[in-house]
């Protein structure tokens, strides 16, 4: 366990909507994917244009902070 005080603390930022591709898995921000919206990892590796997504949520409300001190993240509510 570490022993740091955690007074250098930075602010990370809200979390954009995420996408995981049903076939290789890929996480992505929605606003990343290409206008054709398919999945640019299955598409560099089989040259198949698949579009098949989940939504993956993110707990709203929390900030998240990194301590650059020591690189441990924490929450608040």
């Amino acid at each position: 366990m570490t022993h740091c005080s955690h007074a250098n603390l930075e602010l990370l930022p809200e979390r954009k909507e995420t996408l995981r591709c049903r076939h290789c898995h890929l996480t992505i921000a929605a606003d990343e994917i290409g206008e054709d919206g398919y999945c640019p990892e299955c598409f560099d590796a089989t040259k198949a244009r698949r579009a098949d997504f989940e939504k993956i949520t993110h707990d709203s409300g929390k900030v998240r902070y990194r301590c650059e001190d020591c690189g441990a993240l924490i929450e608040s509510a």
